[in-house]
């Protein structure tokens, strides 16, 4: 485990413009709750919600566990399912409740759409997913953002399911062992031909973006311009009826003095 932790701890981050080029960034990575709480934070990237298994850079965690405590905090909207995948240590899963004013009929009151909270039954909190309740021991996918609370690593909630049954969490426990072996076992490397070929992309990205602002203003520009001429022919217009109207004014007015 030391020697893990100084592997780890000595990985080279790569520059974040080439993040999104890494094989986890943009993805929901599988990992177990010790793995969650093995991720470190790296200098610069503080309150970026961004951690590191050795130098992969993390934002998304995709965990099966089975559930083995259901309690709110108190006093807040939040809700805690605590999950043990038996890799040696539990997680937090925070839910999020919807303000009750703003939950609409045959909706989710939750910001996970297919999760439900119920606590008008007695005393106890019910919790479905997809309409199913779910209790202690049951087993479910889950996927999530990565907080932290007093400094201890904490997931919140995004996305949910169900395990049907042992099939479907051998399924999913050997999909993790595969991504693992293959990849977050090995370090994110990076040539200096790939960084060119991405710092090019990147050149062309911001080339773009910059001639697409450049139509963008050209474009507004365009439309402020067709407006004040559309609006200059309308003055002219009425100015031009005002005219004939004072001129007609004036006949009629000259012909009340015969």
């Amino acid at each position: 485990m030391n020697n893990h932790r100084t592997w780890q701890a000595s990985a080279p981050v790569h520059n974040a413009k080439y993040f999104s080029a890494s094989p986890t960034y943009n993805k929901w990575v599988k990992l177990t709750a010790a793995d969650v709480h093995a991720l470190r934070e790296v200098p610069g990237f503080e309150g970026q919600n961004v951690y590191f298994h050795l130098n992969h850079p993390v934002r998304f965690v995709y965990l099966v566990a089975p559930i083995v405590a259901i309690h709110e905090i108190p006093n807040t909207k939040f809700l805690l399912l605590t999950l043990d995948d038996s890799s040696g240590v539990c997680i937090d899963v925070k839910i999020e409740r919807k303000d009750p004013a703003k939950v609409e009929p045959n909706t989710s009151n939750t910001v996970v759409e297919n999760l439900n909270i119920n606590t008008a039954i007695g005393y106890d909190v019910e919790v479905t997913i997809d309409g199913q309740k779910v209790d202690i021991a049951s087993v479910v996918k889950v996927k999530c953002t990565i907080g932290k609370f007093r400094g201890v690593m904490q997931l919140e909630l995004k996305r949910c399911g169900v395990i049907k049954d042992t099939t479907e969490e051998i399924a999913a426990w050997q999909s993790m062992s595969e991504f693992k072996r293959d990849v977050l076992a090995r370090l994110w490397i990076l040539s200096t031909a790939e960084q060119a070929k991405l710092d090019m992309q990147i050149y062309e990205e911001a080339v773009q973006e910059q001639e697409e602002e450049r139509r963008e203003r050209r474009s507004q520009r365009a439309l402020q311009k067709r407006e004040e001429q559309r609006a200059a022919k309308r003055q002219a217009r009425e100015e031009e009826q005002e005219k004939r109207r004072l001129a007609a004014e004036r006949r009629y007015n000259q012909g009340a003095l015969i």
